[in-house]
């Protein structure tokens, strides 16, 4: 699994969740930050309840999430001050793939993973066409700190989903319509951009052509 973690992207620096210095550049200089999102760690640079926030981990100034990820998700978060990379990542339009693994309740059938290439219809809408099959459990997957609530009767399943789109905690809505509640969701890549090996709370600057 080790060789589907390598990001097309050539790195240039990698920082762990103990680094405080700021790098130096040019102005004008674009940038773009990948990071393993921790679970519980708000994707916003401030926050007034003092809840953990982009802030404690990267010490990079006027860099923006592209895309959403919840505070109770996992996994990666692209940030930039490039406003075209940011769309191209997000807007459907662009139809760009996003690829989450979502450990789920129970153990989905045929026909109920089906629905998601048809399309769902959520409250705000249908959803685009999107790609998901049953998995093993990822090989690089770290523990989750508070692990996640499992009941020892009901069995758990790992699926691979791609979406195409970012509605407001899709994946989660789309689990729970067919049936099956997501437990844990991890994002893995966003276009050919990947968490490359970064654990929760690295993060890592990028040359992105």
């Amino acid at each position: 699994m080790a060789n589907q973690l390598k990001n097309s992207a050539k790195s240039r620096k990698h920082h762990t969740p103990s680094a405080q210095r700021k790098p130096v550049r040019p102005r004008g200089e674009r940038k773009v930050v990948i990071f393993n999102k921790p679970f519980d760690v708000l994707v916003q640079f401030t926050d007034e309840n003092g809840r953990k926030t982009l802030k404690d981990f990267i010490p990079i100034r006027d860099i923006y999430a592209a895309g959403r990820l919840d505070r109770d998700s996992e996994g990666l978060l692209v940030l930039t001050n490039d406003g075209k990379l940011q769309a191209q990542l997000t807007q459907p339009g662009k139809k760009t793939g996003k690829i989450y693994y979502a450990q789920v309740e129970g153990i989905p059938s045929a026909i109920a993973l089906q629905q998601f290439s048809n399309g769902l219809e959520l409250k705000d809408g249908k959803t685009l066409p999107a790609q998901v099959e049953i998995v093993e459990q990822p090989e690089w997957l770290w523990e989750r700190n508070p692990p996640i609530r499992e009941r020892q009767t009901i069995p758990t399943t790992w699926l691979k989903i791609t979406l195409f789109e970012g509605k407001n905690r899709q994946v989660r809505r789309m689990t729970a319509y067919i049936g099956y509640p997501t437990l844990r969701l991890i994002r893995f890549s966003m276009g050919n951009i990947t968490l490359d090996n970064l654990l929760p709370g690295e993060w890592k600057e990028i040359d992105f052509v």
